[in-house]
């Protein structure tokens, strides 16, 4: 059977992508594909480690004449973000992703293609077993649960790596070196609920959905809808001229990509369902106005449904709800006033789920200033507070420093415009790399992060560049020739 990738260059590498798309992967299931790791590591009789939580660690001995050179560590991260379109059938516990290539990229059908961090990982893979190349020692490191809050990279011992010099491979924009990143935080609102038993009235569901999504860090300046904040903005427009019973209000599942989707079950009088439909659709129209230039997809339903008649929840408690969402912040707060186009500091509104007796909401906030992530948190306990809401919010993780002294950074640049004539662009992101943590664990650690080319990560529309992989391998090979010398 022909790989969907052949003829695709580096082969190495995307004969391991290829492997990594058939094991299923998200956060907190990534047991399977350290397995492959390990396997591979046994093939090519490499020695290997396990930790408790799951990080894998590999280690290559330096090529022939090498072995002085000083140990480079190459790291990813094992999880990928699972999300799909609502239309498709999917299982990210045991579904392989399907991928498909159209033109010069590669993406997934439906779903996200895991090029985050799975490329990354192939790279890896592929520089353990290829033994043509030119390197000093090595080690790779791979981490698990990166996406819902690093705890791979929080919990790795201080005895697990060697190196001090490390090449992340977690980066999303070839030619361009990353050298610092946000730090971020979440917030757990619990909102306790009361209801009252139903007094007639059928079951219906506003439902927004078609919207975008993507990366809570990378797309949070790209002014895409937020279905969760979108919903509550109708119903909150709603709640001041009709009379309805919020009985559920559901959206977004990853703390850090952007709400595609959000629903409200509500109880209300036919007679009003005609009215309120037309209601609904002129505050959409309005929406879809505002967000023509990002959204094109964006839409919404209200139909009645065939869910069981529930109990809704009392005026108060529904009344508090919806201004509690309502009024959470989300999107931008600053832009780095020094560093021109990044984002400073951002929240995202991710989850609101409710229960019988209680709606349970997740923010995840981000800054590259531990000054201004406390303020934008406090702002969020500040409006749980003012609807009488528990406010848990636990401790986060680091921002990346930048260090524009970097011995590393001289040696990348000088490669770099020594194999493609050119100079490559050095920033930082507005998002959460796990070299924050990994510096902050091993002091004195010279850190730098590139990739290859990879559009709208954490969302069905994620793809990424095959030119930009091959030339991403051909920097990484004749890098590590470089720092072997």
């Amino acid at each position: 059977m022909s790989s969907l990738f052949e003829g695709l260059k580096p082969s190495l590498l995307w004969k391991h992508f290829e492997q990594i798309l058939k094991i299923p992967h998200c956060s907190g299931n990534e047991k399977a594909l350290g397995d492959y790791i390990i396997s591979v590591a046994k093939d090519r009789n490499l020695a290997w480690k396990r930790d408790k939580v799951g990080n894998v660690v590999t280690e290559k001995k330096a090529s022939p004449g090498h072995e002085n050179a000083d140990t480079i560590i190459l790291q990813g991260h094992i999880d990928m973000v699972g999300e799909k379109n609502s239309d498709v059938k999917h299982d990210f516990n045991k579904d392989a992703i399907k991928a498909e290539i159209k033109g010069e990229w590669i993406q997934a059908i439906g779903t996200t293609l895991g090029s985050d961090n799975g490329i990354g990982l192939a790279a890896s893979l592929a520089v353990m077993e290829d033994d043509s190349l030119e390197h000093g020692p090595l080690e790779f490191l791979f981490t698990v649960d990166e996406e819902t809050g690093l705890t791979g990279a929080t919990k790795i011992e201080s005895d697990f790596l060697k190196g001090k010099k490390i090449l992340n491979l977690d980066s999303e924009d070839e030619g361009a070196f990353t050298i610092g990143c946000a730090g971020g935080a979440d917030s757990e609102i619990t909102l306790s609920l009361k209801r009252k038993k139903s007094k007639g009235g059928e079951p219906y569901r506003l439902k927004v959905f078609g919207l975008r999504g993507g990366h809570s860090g990378i797309d949070i300046d790209q002014g895409r809808g937020n279905a969760v904040k979108l919903l509550a903005r109708m119903l909150w427009q709603a709640m001041n001229e009709f009379q309805f019973g919020l009985v559920h209000m559901e959206g977004g599942n990853k703390r850090n990509a952007i709400a595609r989707e959000a629903w409200a079950d509500l109880l209300l009088d036919p007679a009003q369902g005609q009215s309120l439909s037309s209601f609904f659709q002129k505050a959409f129209d309005k929406i879809q106005l505002e967000y023509k230039a990002v959204e094109k997809d964006a839409n919404f339903s209200f139909e009645k449904s065939d869910k069981q008649k529930e109990d809704p929840l009392t005026p108060e408690s529904q009344k508090d709800l919806i201004n509690l969402i309502f009024t959470l912040p989300h999107g931008v707060i600053a832009m780095h006033p020094e560093m021109e186009g990044l984002v400073e500091t951002s929240t995202n509104l991710a989850i609101i789920n409710t229960h019988k007796d209680k709606a349970q909401i997740i923010c995840s906030s981000r800054s590259s200033v531990a000054s201004a992530l406390e303020a934008v948190r406090n702002s969020i306990a500040a409006s749980g507070e003012l609807v009488g809401a528990k406010v848990a919010q636990p401790e986060g993780y680091p921002a990346w420093t930048p260090n524009l002294q970097s011995p590393l950074l001289k040696t990348l640049k000088e490669v770099y415009k020594k194999m493609f004539q050119k100079e490559p662009e050095i920033g930082a992101i507005h998002a959460g790399l796990e070299c924050g943590i990994i510096g902050e664990k091993f002091p004195g650690m010279d850190m730098i992060s590139f990739g290859p080319t990879i559009e709208h990560p954490h969302s069905p529309e994620e793809r990424v560049h095959t030119g930009s992989v091959e030339k991403f391998w051909e920097f990484l090979t004749g890098l590590l020739a470089d720092l072997a010398k």
